[in-house]
């Protein structure tokens, strides 16, 4: 059968099309050029068959098929088996059109219960493979061929041409092995899980992509990443259900092909094309909570030792530490824990870490390296990869036998590479290339953005802390009579960062997992509390709440402030803020909750009138030197001229301008406050026999007597 092509989320389409309004019809036309030739709409493994190059995959080999005419209708020939596997692997990243508002959990739906049945049945823990159901053997596949033991190895990460670009039409004669037709069927159901949900980017496409120029062109969904998750955490059951004496023994002809299988599984299948597919998500995942699908799918790969078997309390797991067994594994991934690291550093120094979401994200991946001996482990791969290259002259004659190199793992073994050093440089060079420049990540580099987080984590601690006591301060104001205004008059008011559910017990969540992960990235980093101290006390007076009501660091802009980097960071991170108020006139404001609607409409249609009527009037007046003038802007003047020299949030000149010209403003008198006072003065005015008329005549005479005093008096009140 001939497997079809699979269909890729067009997001380079929506690209173009929107560069399509913005850009010069020949400017398009070079882009889209280049765009074409960079990145084809096939997968890596369609692209090399058509180029005539045998892809690297054991999956496809001998099953090419290709006519005597050329290499225009090459076909792939799969046998039932595959191709079924083929198509359910593909239907993952086939785009979805669900209808709108419809999310469909990857948990509990039937591709995810699918999928762990599969892996469970074929890559059992326990017991053998089952036999094939069928008698038939018109399904049974021969394993690929093996390759030729005396290729030489060329050097760190750079694999002999004549392995990865053999023509095609040079597959060499396939020799079926009996023992191999044994677990076929859990060998193909892997390759084409992996090919298909990890390897949409070849290394020389992952190397294009870290550019910053290049716009992505593949973005897994969440149900994809999670998938990817559950083969991680299975693949590594599958390999830990090895016996004791199996790990340890070498292997020889007594092995069973599936005890084979389950030794060289993650490393041989999986390592490469995972490394590739994580270092995408880290850089293309959009800064949210969303992301922690990719985070734990990460944390499950570097823990294998989670997936042993052994029934073990967590919090006792967690204080025994990492098993000695386990450095080997430490070493051969040395990037998955060293360079997807860093790039979670880069992450997280531009999220709002007081929302509770990221704070838990933080927490997640401090705990998990603060295992006792895992930071040993690290450091000691990192020694090995550093050691001087004339050690490892003598040593470059042996091959690592990997997929690529191999047409499956049962094909004729080479020598086990046992030297530390020469396994860590090799994996390094393997993955990103021998001139790749590495950094330490117990380097000076590394640690200074990690003292960067800690302050980062610090600040974000004393703003959730200052969330809290503002969401108290809050629900102790909110009474009956708040919902006649008199509650916090300051109704404008919002405290940046944090969400709406970031309140109340979320806030404590907050505050929990920030300070666990200073205590956890301490015990990393070997921060003794002394340097804790020191660094804590260079925050200065940036920590107190006064420093929260600057404004974020900004440039002055044709039509007002504009927002550096800096002053994002100090946003995002809850460090400094605008105050955020309505800007506009202030009487077409929202109508509030503690407004009569009628008494607000009425009331601006006749200071609309008047002020349309005497505006300039107003205007002189309010602009003279004498007393006459500041009595004049006590009760006409806007607010924002009366305001207290608060910063506020920038705005254009044109609406400051409109919005500090006298007007008369009757608004006031439409609030259920205003409304209550007023209903209290004249019941009062009851009490001593005073009619409607007089009482009316003595609330004007003293709202005057009231803007006199404080027109004469109101500046040295101020001062005092």
């Amino acid at each position: 059968m001939a497997a079809p092509a699979l269909q890729q989320p067009s997001f380079l389409l929506a690209n173009l099309k929107v560069d399509s309004t913005t850009k010069p019809f020949l400017q398009r036309c070079q882009e889209l050029v280049k765009v074409i030739d960079d990145y084809p709409a096939k997968g890596p493994v369609k692209a090399s068959i058509q180029e005539g190059v045998l892809p690297d995959c054991p999956l496809f080999h001998n099953k090419l098929q290709f006519p005597l005419s050329g290499l225009q209708t090459l076909s792939l020939a799969l046998n039932p088996f595959e191709y079924y596997m083929f198509i359910f692997a593909s239907s993952l990243i086939t785009p979805k059109n669900y209808p709108l508002g419809q999310h469909v959990s990857s948990l509990d739906n039937a591709y995810f219960v699918l999928v762990d049945t599969y892996l469970k049945y074929f890559l059992p823990t326990e017991g053998s493979v089952p036999p094939s159901p069928f008698a038939d053997n018109r399904g049974s596949v021969s394993p690929p061929a093996p390759r030729a033991p005396s290729v030489p190895f060329a050097g760190y990460g750079i694999h002999s041409t004549s392995l990865l670009k053999r023509h095609i039409s040079h597959q060499p004669s396939v020799t079926a092995d009996p023992a191999a037709q044994e677990i076929w069927r859990s060998e193909a159901l892997l390759q084409v899980f992996v090919e298909i949900w990890l390897h949409h980017y070849s290394l020389e496409m992952y190397q294009k992509l870290q550019s910053p120029q290049v716009k992505e062109t593949f973005t897994p969904t969440e149900e994809h990443v999670l998938v990817v998750r559950l083969l991680v955490k299975h693949l590594h059951a599958f390999s830990c259900s090895l016996k004791p004496e199996q790990v340890c023994s070498s292997p020889s002809a007594h092995s069973s092909p599936l005890e084979e299988f389950k030794r060289v599984v993650v490393q041989r299948f999986v390592q490469q094309k995972l490394y590739v597919f994580l270092q995408h998500c880290f850089s293309h995942w959009p800064l949210d909570a969303s992301f922690r699908a990719v985070l734990e799918t990460w944390l499950s790969y570097i823990q294998p030792w989670r997936y042993t078997g052994e029934n073990t309390n967590p919090q006792t797991d967690q204080n025994k530490g990492v098993p000695e067994k386990w450095g080997l594994f430490v070493q051969e991934n040395l990037l998955m824990y060293t360079k997807l690291f860093q790039g979670f550093l880069n992450r997280v120094v531009r999220i709002d870490l007081v929302n509770v979401k990221n704070a838990l994200m933080v927490f997640r991946v401090a705990k998990v390296f603060a295992q006792p001996n895992l930071s040993e482990m690290i450091q000691k791969g990192e020694q090995l990869f550093l050691e001087p290259e004339h050690v490892l002259h003598h040593r470059q004659h042996r091959v690592f036998l990997t997929p690529s190199h191999g047409g499956s793992f049962l094909s004729a073994r080479q020598s086990v590479v046992t030297d530390g050093v020469f396994r860590v440089k090799s994996h390094v060079y393997g993955l990103e290339g021998q001139d790749c420049q590495y950094k330490q990540m117990f380097g000076t580099e590394l640690r200074g953005v990690v003292l960067k987080l800690i302050q980062i984590i610090a600040q974000a601690r004393q703003t959730a802390k200052r969330i809290s006591d503002h969401s108290a301060e809050v629900a102790a104001n909110n009474s009956f009579m708040s919902w006649f205004g008199m509650g916090s008059p300051d109704l404008n008011y919002t405290f940046n960062g944090g969400e709406v559910d970031d309140t109340g017990e979320c806030v404590k969540k907050t505050h929990e997992f920030l300070e666990r992960s200073l205590d956890y990235l301490c015990q990393i980093f070997r921060l003794n509390a002394g340097q804790l101290s020191q660094l804590m006390a260079t925050l200065g007076s940036g920590q107190d709440d006064g420093n929260s009501r600057q404004l974020p660091d900004c440039v002055q802009g044709e039509n007002g402030l504009i927002l550096t980097d800096l002053g994002r960071m100090q946003i995002i991170n809850g460090l400094r803020r605008f105050e955020i108020e309505y800007q506009g006139d202030p009487e077409l404001q929202p109508i509030r909750s503690y407004e009569n609607a009628v008494l607000v409409r009425l009331f601006f249609k006749i200071s609309s009138l008047v002020n349309e009527r005497f505006g300039d009037h107003m205007e002189v007046l309010c602009s003279r030197p004498d007393f006459l003038g500041r009595l004049g802007r006590h009760y006409l003047a806007s607010p924002e001229v009366m305001a207290d020299g608060r910063q506020r949030s920038p705005e254009t000149r044109r609406t400051a301008e409109r919005n500090r010209r006298p007007r008369l403003s009757l608004r006031t008198l439409a609030s259920y406050r205003t409304l209550l006072m007023l209903l209290f003065l004249y019941l009062f005015g009851v009490l001593f026999s005073f009619g409607p008329i007089s009482s009316t005549l003595l609330i004007l005479t003293g709202g005057f007597l009231y803007g006199l005093f404080i027109t004469l008096f109101g500046d040295k009140l101020k001062s005092q």
